[in-house]
Order: C-alpha cells, then sequence, then structure tokens
C-alpha cells in the first residue's frame, strides 16, 4: 500500500503530522463543553397561560381547549398533552423526531396570535416555550438569616443581578420570601353609600398614575420636551386619588378604602436545612460548560458571602449539578486509565519486550487526543456518554496496530530486512486492517442517522467509538510501520527453541486449539449442532434476565413529597412539613443539604398548599454509611407514618430515562367515568409484586364553593353573569390597578376586599353586586352557593380528557412488570370510547427497542457489504458473518451471571458488537486466501492460518475486553449508562472469538465445497489483500 510505504520513507513528515494532530487535540480539549449528557434536541414545545382566580374545569373549558383547537392541526405534532389545574393551563406539544422544531414554533406563535383574542379578558398572554433539558438549573443557592421580606428584596435588588452578570448564567430565578405590595382594601358599606363599586376604584387609579410626553415646544434656539409626570411618589398621593360620584362631586379613595402597604398572599415557602430562606436557582446558557458556570458561580458566591460578612444573613450551595459531573467525568477517565493499563499490560505479557509495547500503546493517546478534535468540530461534548466511547473503544484502538506489527515481525523472521518488512508487512494486511476497522464504524452509522431517543443519547457515544477508531487506523498504516522500522532493529525476532513463561502457555494453548481445530475440521456436523445448541442455550435465558429502559443513575439525591389533604391551608402544610424536617435532620450524618418548598414544587409548574417537597443531597459516598438506596429506605421508615400527610420518598434518577417506569394512560369523555377506571387499575397494580407508589393524576377533590347564578333572578335586578363574576374576582382574588415604584423599585397596587371580610361563607353571601342603576344587591338574592368537591388538575391527550395511573417499581426489572399489567388492563371491561395505554418508560423502551432492533439489522448489512467490497466476494463474508449469532451466547450468559437486564445501552453493545467480532474471522479468512493464493493447499492454510493468527486474535481479543472491564465492574459515579454496554461486549466478544476459531474455518471448508460443487454462481474467489507497491 502506498500509504505504508510513504510512511516508512518519510518518518519525520509522520512525526510533524501526528505533532500536529496532537496540538491541535489539546487546543480542542480545552474548548470543549463539560456536562453530564449531550445535547438532546427533543422535539417538544410548551404553551403556559395563567388565568388568576379560575378553576380547573374553567381553565380547562376556556383557555386550554381554545389553544389545542389552534394549534392541532400543526404538520408534524406527534402528540398534544395539556394540563389545566388551578390558575394555569399548560399545552405540551410533542413533535416528530428529527423536525425542525424553530419552525415549528414559529407556526405555533401565529397560531396563538389568532386565538388570543378568544381567550378571556383576564388571562395573561401564553408564553411559548422551547422544552431544553439543559435548561435544568444547573446551582441552588439558599440564602436565610433575615425576615422573608429583607430576604426577598436583599435576594432582588443585590444578589440577583450580580449573579446574572456571571458568565455562561442565562437567568436567575427566586422561590420563597414575602413580595411587597400595596393593598387597596375597599370598605362595601362605604362604597354602597356614595354609589361606587370597586370597579370605579380601580378605574381611578390605574388613570391617574401615568406619565406621558406631550410634544415640544420651541423656546428661541432650543427645542424643549414636553412631559405630564403624573405617577405616585408616595403612598398618600395614591390615598388622595380623587373618584367621581355618580351624582357629581368627587371624594378620596382614602374615602372609601384603606392603603394598605402589606405582602402579596403567601402561598409557598422554601426552608433550606430547616431555616426559612430564600433560593436562587441558575440557569445556564444553552450552549455554557456546566462546570466553569458552576466554578463563576462559586466565586461570585465568595465575593458575595464576603459582602454579608457584617450581617446576620448567610449563604451556601444547596445543590450543585456540577459536583456529580466532574465526579462521572472523572471515573471514566480513571477507568480509562485502568482499561489502557491493562490493555498495555497484555501487550508486555505477549511482546516481552517494552519497546514493542510502547510504539503499539503510542496508539492509543494519538487516536484519544484526535478525537478531541473531532468532537469540537462536530459540536460535541465531554460528557458521560462521549468518554464513555473513548473508554469502551480503548482496547480497540491497538487492534489494527497489532494485526501490522504481528505481521511485521513475522516478515522480519523471513528474513526480511527491518525496512522492508515494515512496507512488506504493513501493506499485505492493510486491506484487512481497513476492513475490520470499517465494519467497527459502519455499524454506527444506523444509529447516528436513525431518530428517536435512544439515537439523540448515545450518538456522540458512537461518533467517539467511530472518530477514535479511524484515528487509530490511521496511525497502524503510517506510524507504526514507520517505528517499527526505526526503533525495532535490536528487538529479538527470532522465535525461541524453548519457549519460556507466558510464551509456553501460550504455544500449549495454540497446540490444544491446534488439535480442536483438526477435530472441528473432521467434525463438520457435530461442531455445527454444538454450536447450535449453545445458541438455543443461552437464549432460553432470556425469561431470567429481563428487561428495562435506561439503568437508573445515582448521583446521591433524594425527593420527598408531603401531600395532605386537599384544601389544606399552607400553615397547616407547613406545621406536618416541619415535624418531617425534624426527622430528615436526624440523618445529620448522611445528609449534606436539605431544601422543601412548602406550598408547590421547584420542580413542576404550579403549586398547591396542601403540598411539600423535599430534595435532599447526601453526602459524598465516601463520607456517609449508607448507599442512597439504603437512606431513602430508612428515611420512609422514619417519616411514612407521620399521621395527616401521604408521604413518598425516592431516589432522584440523574439518568435519561424521564417519566414514570410504569404508566397507564386512561382515556375518555366523562370525567367520572374516568376517576372510577383509575381506581380499579391503582387497586389492580397495587397488589403486583415489586410495585411501589401507586398514584393517579387524579388527586383527592379540592373543596369547592361553587357560586351558581340564577339567571333570570340576576336579570330581574339588572345584573349579568359577566358582572357578578367580575364583582366577585376583585373582592377576593383582586385586581392590579397599577404599578408603584420607590427606590427603583415597582411593587403591584391591589384593590380588594380586606381580609377579614374574605373568611367564612357568610361572607361571600352577604357581598353586595352594583347593578347598573346604582343599586346593590346580595350576592345570595341571585345565587345559590354549593359546597362541593372539584378537581385539582385536568390531564387531556389529543384533545381528550385523560388519566394517568403511575407507579415506581423495586425488585422487578420493567418489562416484567409492565407485561403482567398489559395482561390485566386487556382482561378489564372498558365502556365504549374508553380507551387504556402504556405510556412512560415502558413506552420509550418500547420504541427504542424497535428502533435499535431496525438499526442492528442494517449495521449487519453494512458490515456484510464492507467486507463483500474488501474481499471482491459474495461467499467470503457470508463465512465470516457465521461469527455474528455465537455472540448471542456471550449476550445473554454475561447479562444473566451479572444480573443486568437487556436495556438500550446493552442494545448499543450488541450493535458494536457486530462490527468487533467479524474482526477476528476477517484476519482468519484473509490470511487463508493469503496462503492458498500461493499455493497453499486448503487445509495446510486453514491450520497455519489458525495457528500463525492465534496469537494476534488473542492479543485483540484480550486487549479490548480487559479495557471494558472497569466499565463492566461500575467502577464511579455515574457508570451505570456504560456498565451494560461493557458486559454485553466482554461477553459477546470472548464467546465469539472461541467459536469464530472453530465455527468459521468448519464454514469456509462447507461453502468454498459448495462453490466448487456449483461454481456458476456469481461470486469469483479472489485474492483478499492485494498489495500496492
Amino acid at each position: 500500500m502506498r500509504l505504508v510505504h510513504t510512511s516508512v520513507k518519510r518518518p519525520v513528515s509522520v512525526i510533524m503530522i501526528v505533532l500536529a494532530a496532537l496540538v491541535l487535540g489539546g487546543i480542542s480539549l480545552k474548548n470543549l463543553a463539560i456536562d453530564l449528557f449531550p445535547n438532546i434536541n427533543v422535539p417538544i414545545a410548551v404553551i403556559a397561560t395563567s388565568y388568576q382566580g379560575a378553576a380547573p374545569q374553567e381553565m380547562e373549558q376556556l383557555v386550554t381547549r381554545p389553544v389545542e383547537s389552534a394549534v392541532g392541526s400543526i404538520e408534524g405534532i406527534q402528540s398534544i398533552e395539556s394540563m389545566s389545574s388551578p390558575s394555569s393551563s399548560l399545552v405540551i406539544m410533542e413533535f416528530d423526531w428529527g423536525r425542525d422544531i424553530d419552525e415549528s414554533m414559529n407556526t405555533i406563535r401565529e397560531r396563538i396570535d389568532q386565538v388570543a383574542g378568544v381567550l378571556p379578558e383576564g388571562a395573561g398572554r401564553p408564553s411559548i416555550l422551547r422544552f431544553d433539558p439543559q435548561q435544568m438549573p444547573v446551582m441552588s443557592i439558599g440564602l436565610s438569616g433575615a425576615s422573608a421580606d429583607v430576604l426577598q428584596q436583599i435576594a432582588e435588588s443585590e444578589i440577583q443581578p450580580m449573579f446574572e452578570r456571571v458568565d455562561g448564567v442565562a437567568s436567575v430565578s427566586i422561590e420563597g420570601g414575602l413580595t411587597r405590595e400595596l393593598q387597596i382594601q375597599m370598605d362595601q358599606a362605604k362604597l354602597a353609600a356614595y354609589g361606587l363599586s370597586g370597579g370605579q376604584i380601580v378605574q381611578a387609579i390605574s388613570g391617574e398614575n401615568r406619565s406621558a410626553s406631550a410634544g415640544n415646544l420651541e423656546r428661541g434656539t432650543q427645542d424643549l420636551q414636553l412631559r405630564i409626570n403624573g405617577e405616585f411618589t408616595s403612598i398618600e398621593d395614591i390615598e388622595d386619588t380623587p373618584i367621581a360620584l355618580p351624582t357629581g362631586g368627587t371624594i378620596t379613595v382614602a374615602d372609601v378604602a384603606e392603603v394598605t402597604d402589606t405582602f402579596r398572599d403567601v402561598s409557598m415557602k422554601s426552608v433550606v436545612n430547616g431555616e426559612e430562606a430564600v433560593v436562587l436557582s441558575i440557569m445556564k446558557q444553552s450552549d455554557g460548560n456546566a462546570v466553569q458556570v458552576a466554578d463563576n458561580m462559586y466565586r461570585a458566591v465568595e465575593e458575595m458571602q464576603a459582602e454579608l460578612a457584617e450581617s446576620d444573613l448567610s449563604m451556601e450551595v444547596i445543590i450543585d449539578t456540577s459536583t456529580f459531573i466532574r465526579q462521572s467525568i472523572s471515573s471514566v477517565v480513571n477507568n480509562m486509565i485502568i482499561g489502557g493499563v491493562l490493555s498495555i499490560a497484555v501487550l508486555l505479557l505477549f511482546l516481552r519486550s517494552i519497546r514493542t509495547t510502547l510504539v503499539i500503546g503510542i496508539s492509543i493517546p494519538i487516536a484519544i487526543i484526535s478525537t478531541f478534535t473531532l468532537m469540537y468540530f462536530t459540536g460535541e461534548t465531554l460528557n458521560v456518554l462521549s468518554m464513555g466511547g473513548l473508554a469502551l473503544g480503548i482496547g480497540m484502538m491497538v487492534d489494527s496496530s497489532i494485526v501490522i506489527l504481528e505481521n511485521i515481525f513475522s516478515k522480519r523472521q523471513q528474513g526480511y530486512t527491518m525496512i522492508e518488512a515494515a512496507k512488506e508487512g504493513g501493506s499485505e494486511l492493510a486491506g484487512a486492517v481497513l476492513a475490520s476497522t470499517l465494519t467497527s464504524v459502519v455499524v454506527f452509522l444506523p444509529i447516528i442517522f436513525v431518530e428517536g431517543l435512544a439515537a439523540e443519547i448515545f450518538r456522540p457515544l458512537a461518533l467517539t467509538v467511530a472518530f477514535s477508531l479511524f484515528a487509530s487506523l490511521v496511525v497502524s498504516l503510517t506510524l507504526i510501520p514507520m517505528l517499527s522500522s526505526r526503533l525495532l532493529n535490536k528487538v529479538k525476532v527470532e522465535e525461541e527453541e524453548e519457549p519460556k513463561g507466558f510464551n509456553k502457555f501460550v504455544e500449549k494453548v495454540t497446540n490444544v486449539y491446534h488439535r480442536m481445530l483438526d477435530w472441528a475440521l473432521r467434525k463438520p456436523k457435530t461442531t455445527i449442532l454444538i454450536t447450535l445448541l449453545s445458541i438455543g442455550g443461552s437464549l432460553a435465558l432470556y425469561p431470567f434476565i429481563g428487561t428495562t429502559f435506561i439503568p437508573e443513575s445515582d448521583q446521591g439525591q433524594v425527593q420527598v413529597s408531603v401531600v395532605t389533604q386537599a384544601g389544606t391551608r399552607l400553615a397547616e402544610t407547613e406545621a406536618i412539613a416541619t415535624e418531617v424536617s425534624e426527622k430528615i435532620a436526624s440523618f445529620g450524618d448522611t445528609i449534606d443539604t436539605s431544601y422543601a418548598t412548602i406550598g408547590g414544587s421547584s420542580q413542576g409548574f404550579n403549586s398547591s398548599t396542601n403540598q411539600a417537597n423535599y430534595t435532599i443531597q447526601l453526602k459524598d459516598p465516601d463520607e456517609r454509611d449508607m448507599t442512597t438506596d439504603e437512606f431513602v429506605t430508612a428515611l420512609q421508615a422514619e417519616i411514612g407514618a407521620i399521621p395527616g400527610a401521604e408521604i413518598t420518598v425516592s431516589g432522584v434518577d440523574a439518568g435519561l430515562g424521564g417519566g414514570a417506569p410504569i404508566q397507564i394512560n386512561i382515556s375518555g369523555p366523562d370525567f367520572d367515568v374516568l376517576e372510577d377506571l383509575s381506581q380499579q387499575v391503582m387497586w389492580m397494580i397495587e397488589e403486583n409484586e415489586g410495585v411501589t407508589n401507586v398514584e393517579s393524576t387524579i388527586a383527592e377533590g379540592r373543596p369547592e364553593l361553587q357560586i351558581v347564578v340564577d339567571r333570570d333572578m340576576a336579570a330581574e335586578y339588572g345584573l349579568s353573569q359577566q358582572q357578578i363574576m367580575n364583582e366577585i374576582t376583585l373582592g377576593y382574588t383582586g385586581q392590579v390597578a397599577t404599578r408603584y415604584r420607590e427606590g427603583g423599585n415597582e411593587f403591584d397596587v391591589r384593590v380588594i376586599l380586606p381580609e377579614e371580610y374574605r373568611q367564612t361563607i357568610q361572607d361571600v353571601e352577604a357581598m353586595m353586586i352594583r347593578n347598573n342603576q346604582g343599586v346593590e344587591i346580595p350576592l345570595i338574592s341571585v345565587a345559590e352557593l354549593k359546597q362541593v368537591q372539584g378537581p385539582t388538575e385536568i390531564n387531556r391527550s389529543n384533545q381528550q380528557r385523560q388519566v394517568r395511573v403511575t407507579s415506581e417499581l423495586e425488585g422487578v426489572d420493567l418489562g416484567t412488570a409492565m407485561a403482567q399489567v398489559e395482561e390485566q388492563i386487556e382482561a378489564m371491561n372498558k365502556p365504549d370510547g374508553y380507551t387504556m395505554t402504556i405510556g412512560g418508560q415502558a413506552q420509550d423502551m418500547a420504541e427504542s427497542f424497535g428502533q435499535l432492533g431496525m438499526a442492528l439489522i442494517l449495521s449487519v448489512f453494512l458490515v456484510y457489504m464492507v467486507m463483500a467490497i474488501q474481499f471482491e466476494s459474495f461467499i467470503y463474508p457470508f463465512i465470516i458473518m457465521f461469527s455474528l449469532p455465537t455472540t448471542v451466547v456471550g449476550v445473554f450468559g454475561g447479562l444473566f451471571i451479572t444480573g443486568q437486564p437487556l436495556s438500550v445501552p446493552a442494545l448499543i453493545g450488541v450493535i458494536m458488537l457486530a462490527g468487533i467480532v467479524v474482526n477476528n474471522a476477517i484476519v482468519l479468512v484473509s490470511y487463508i486466501n493469503i496462503l492458498r493464493e500461493k499455493g497453499v493447499d486448503r487445509y495446510e492454510a486453514i491450520i497455519e492460518s489458525g495457528r500463525s493468527r492465534l496469537r494476534p486474535i488473542l492479543m485483540t481479543t484480550l486487549t479490548t475486553a480487559l479495557a471494558m472491564v472497569p466499565l463492566a465492574l461500575g467502577f464511579g459515579e455515574g457508570a451505570e449508562s456504560q456498565m451494560p454496554m461493557a458486559v454485553v461486549i466482554i461477553f459477546g466478544l470472548m464467546m465469539s472469538t472461541f467459536f469464530t476459531l472453530l465455527l468459521v474455518p468448519v464454514m469456509y471448508v462447507l461453502l468454498d465445497n459448495l462453490t466448487k460443487r456449483f461454481g456458476s454462481f456469481s461470486w469469483r474467489r479472489k485474492k483478499a489483500v492485494d498489495s500496492i507497491d
């Protein structure tokens, strides 16, 4: 091959190119962003709309349905989900994978603009958001040590602006604290006496608090801008605002209302380590480096702590996702180093020469560093999966070099000079190593181009493996021959007459293999039968292995959910949460920080006063005595029995298998029927083994006081339903009439009834509604009040009401659990018009398995194509393909032995195997053909090829397998996603190598005989590798 010859002739050029690749790779590494997982383009858009004071039924009818109808016909939508809760509507649109989501977002905005006019007057403008997993907070910081209002004011005025200026930070949100608000509390009796309504107060205040430009005034040579400044400068200005009376004359706001400087009604509190606090959540820019942003934030926190040192305020980082990212990346790097050392040890053991080992071992760092360059230019990041790809491929990086160097030594032993041996040895098997590398790379093409979640997640891994193998191929055809010709002149190449040590062991293995191969060639039917029985036996293990989506990743974080009776006020929920906090504090030796939101969830969009949610960050594994799972069990036992609340404890998964493991979607028109069906499903699956934390999206009904207007009676009094609704909303929710500026800050000015008139049902009944004639009508005269239980949330799917039943799993795999659930819901009697489908991780798993199954089939076909091109034959690639089915023995055997279920990462490993296991057979068949082209008898060619190629085959197999052992053992944080891949590849490769060495020669003989018998077939035998001078 000309490339090999040129490299040997021009060593300086080769060294300069290698140095350039190393320098460029180092620069690229410095500029690569670091994150836990790759950037995933999830084709999901969210439309969020608020309508203050509206119940879930109103949100569904007046907001959610119109929005759904407007966007439902957009091209490329796969599904539309919606959630209507008090004062909030969320419509979630999932598009087809591969869809240009930016184009779809523009279409959504156009549709929303069209429907905005039909939404209720009090509804906010819909916000259109693109779902981005990268926009989750990278850090949460707690501020405590003062009253809630002081904390809020300092956080908003000093800390938030400073943090938002930090390099890489996109935004900073604040939770907890008290927000200042000016309330104009109406006196109904005085309003009635003056013949006024609350709406007139709103109009008066909003009309007075204004500033505007009024044009220009020419004054000599100057133009003076005329500006009318009518903004309020003090609370007294608000109190003195005039209100026109219906009968003539004016009064002031102070005559009919009291202006109170207070706080917005509290619906949520934040608690850090048992102390009330405000929490600042830091979001990084979409292309930001999570670790770098965290480092920048730590410096900013230190600066702010120095400024707060003289006060009683304290600030601490309570959640830092970069810690787990650092630990995960560090673990992968450590596993790479261990794997690399094991690979080098194997080489040293076989080669017995440090110089020779270093010549081959140099392939690893060059391939890795060169890969960083390709990662940089393709926009990849350093994450657990991309680095995991390097760790998985580290043993394969030396395979091509081993084959080339072994052949160079073989030529040296035949009497060639070192220069000629390097040229001829490298050229002779260049085609074989090219084909073997291409087969290892082309298997990733379907993963790179296929669409779906699994492909998005593992595409970086596929790219890094492909990049590193391509780099190692170039090294094996350039640097290795060149170094061999210059550095290995003094290496002893003659075979020892009396093998010693490890060589003696290899010689014994070779002799045993020779006898086994001879037996297999004489007993082909028996050999094939044993192979088939082995494959069949391994397939029988499948029911005992189980299946799952993506293994959970333990990042030492725990979530606690506390749910009290629906309608419980914040104070009562807080009392129970205080008891929970005391129990949590008893685990001080295990917990680093705890953060609670009482009255809401930091993980969701909505808040509810009957909920409290805790996020607990555990200490590093070497600083605590229990694992995360053990802590979850212990904490559940400690707090699960606290009366007055339903409390669940669960670990937070850092992995990418979002959603509940089990999710049953129940769809239909009638809410009551859906509730009944969901209850039946919950009772049914609660009895299943391993099913825990069964929940339904139909929570306990929230107490409602429904006001049913008698339209006829209202009409007699000169009232419309809209007037009644407006007055009630104004009295109990209030209306922001304007904004008040003070000291650079702005505050809402809200018109509302005093709190003492918003306490009882009698207060509602006695509320006065003013008609157009100025007559005050008691609400009870035109409406009936009913106490009922209303839904806390209404879910819809594809514009139909839906209830979801979800659960967690413990001690049972996802596939087994879902198979049982599917049988149960299939046997249920469902009314006409109602359906039950499987969602959550089970649906993701089924879709991903299907996509990867097709990718595997395509990968096998691509491998065959590459080999057919390399051999210029149909028959020889077909012979080599017989090494593929034998991987089943190792795959299922390995998963069974290690207790790993079949998962998406395991299937990625199977796809990788399709390209790896044929490499040994390629080398074997190529050498058989080379010997036969030289006139060697077929039987002797097979025996000699087996004996001479056994050593490099063992070397490449052991370096590849041992390099993955640290990953297979799951060393370090974040290793869970690579562990199944490593297990599958190690066991699959080892078993396939054993069968390849026996089965492939047998199939070679059988198909060669068949070729001779039916010579008219459209293939031609050809020399496997052409040497190009």
